[in-house]
């Protein structure tokens, strides 16, 4: 199993298959505590000849020489930042050999908040998916030393980086499996691990109490939806926090059928709910002094004589009618139950995190995610974002567009303006059903699953985007 240690060891002397290194702007080998001024000086010798840079991720690879170690990984760091860092890791981590047993990493340590961001870019940027691999080796199981951290920092970065590397699986995993029933079990699994309460609806409950925005989405599968709830409520908490998540196991669009290229990755479209799934059990592993509970609004989006059709009217839990306008709308739907039903806890934060639309990367691109909802809210969301290094950027929720969703027959209905701002008019849709519960909104479309290359800690398909994000949110308002 991958593992994340430290040492207080000399670097030079420990057998490794890897040592990761840092090259600074003055083209040394950046200074650590455990790594000598000769084994610097030999390891400088070799990349110089290479033309080696101090670029923040850019890669040199010389020989181990003066060490015990196989190879040496010269890594620009750049500014020397804790994001710097973390990519840097991110990208040494996938150069240090063919199934390696053994990474040193010895980039420069400041505090703990430089050793968990260094820890997370190397795992994760090193991470693969190889569960449906013939290959019975085709895993690697790695040490991962991160050189002077304090035991401290390697707790709380195992904890993120399983959270974050849980994301990944579930997203990564095909939707022949993961699908609504089974991603509640894993829920089930999960919570016991940790502790949690789970409560699962499946489809005659959802349909005894009246939940129908999951039902409509599901209800054209042969794999019937879900709604579960995860709950952590460590005593004595002042505080509780409210995440719903978006699990669509696959979205084909419905009747409102899409493209077929435009499917490829729409495994990834219940995203949202496993994030809140892992915040939870990131909190609970924590033991931070916070409620908090996700829900996880769980269906899979089919076109069959059993489908929801554009011109039906389906009524939310709580009451409130939609007109679907457009079934590959779908998300909003499943989300406006969730709301709805977490704001009967009274939480004092609610959160909602999803793959809503295709107009969020329009809008801000493939790294860039839209936080939308009440201002004080929103602006934290962002301001703890910066903080863990995730891109997140502040959205409005115009008024003008409110009208766009008014329905001629119904309270609402489930598309806005056709002109543009898709993203905005699907906020506005979702504040609908938040009532006065201080709520943001993240939209994380195009930033949690990456279709390109690798960077930073960044591989191909699921990243684990906003993890951090909820996880140092948390962790904030614990400490309110």
């Amino acid at each position: 199993m991958t593992s994340i240690t430290t040492t207080q060891d000399q670097v030079a002397s420990l057998e490794a298959d890897a040592i990761i290194v840092g090259w600074t702007a003055d083209s040394t080998v950046a200074a650590h505590p455990l790594l000598s001024d000769e084994a610097r000086e030999t390891i400088a010798a070799g990349a110089e000849l290479l033309d080696a840079s101090s670029k923040a991720g850019k890669v040199t690879v010389v020989p181990g020489a003066g060490t015990e170690a196989r190879r040496i990984v010269v890594v620009g760091i750049g500014s020397g930042s804790d994001a710097d860092l973390r990519a840097a890791a991110g990208e040494a981590s996938r150069q240090v050999g063919k199934k390696p047993s053994k990474v040193v990493v010895a980039l420069p340590i400041a505090s703990d908040t430089d050793a968990v961001a260094i820890a997370q870019g190397a795992v994760l940027g090193a991470y693969t998916f190889t569960d449906y691999k013939s290959d019975e080796n085709a895993g690697t199981d790695t040490e991962w030393v991160v050189a002077g951290a304090s035991e401290a920092a390697i707790e709380r970065a195992t904890i993120l980086v399983q959270a974050a590397a849980g994301i990944r699986d579930l997203v990564n995993t095909p939707p022949l499996d993961l699908y609504p029933g089974s991603f509640a079990e894993v829920a089930e699994q999960l919570g016991a691990q940790v502790g949690a309460e789970v409560e699962v609806w499946d489809a005659n409950r959802l349909a005894t109490e009246g939940f129908g925005g999951i039902l409509a989405v599901g209800m054209g599968s042969s794999r019937l939806p879900r709604l579960v709830k995860v709950a952590y409520k460590p005593e004595g908490a002042t505080q509780t926090v409210a995440l719903v998540g978006k699990g669509i196991t696959f979205d084909t669009g419905g009747i409102s059928l899409k493209p077929s290229k435009s499917m490829e990755t729409m495994k990834s479209d219940m995203t949202g709910a496993a994030t809140v799934l892992h915040a939870v059990i990131a909190a609970a592993r924590a033991e931070l002094p916070i409620a908090v509970t996700a829900w996880l609004c769980i269906a899979e989006n089919m076109p069959s004589g059993t489908a929801q059709r554009p011109s039906d009217v389906i009524r939310i839990y709580g009451g409130q009618t939609v007109e679907v306008l457009n079934t590959d709308a779908e998300g909003r739907l499943v989300m406006a139950d969730g709301l709805v039903k977490a704001r009967e806890e009274n939480p004092d934060v609610l959160l909602d995190v999803a793959t809503l639309t295709g107009a969020q990367g329009v809008a801000l691109g493939t790294r860039t995610s839209g936080v939308m909802g009440t201002a004080e809210i929103r602006d934290e969301i962002v301001a703890r974002a910066n903080e863990v290094d995730e891109a997140m950027w502040a959205m409005p929720l115009p008024e003008h567009l409110r009208e766009s969703i008014d329905s001629k027959i119904a309270d609402l209905q489930n598309i806005g303006d056709p002109q543009g701002g898709g993203m905005l008019s699907a906020g506005i849709f979702l504040r609908e059903f938040v009532g006065d519960t201080p709520w943001a909104h993240l939209d994380i479309a195009r930033p949690s699953y990456n279709e390109g290359k690798p960077w930073a800690e960044n591989v191909a398909g699921s990243t684990g985007h906003s993890l951090r994000t909820l996880f140092r949110f948390l962790e904030e308002r614990a400490q309110a």
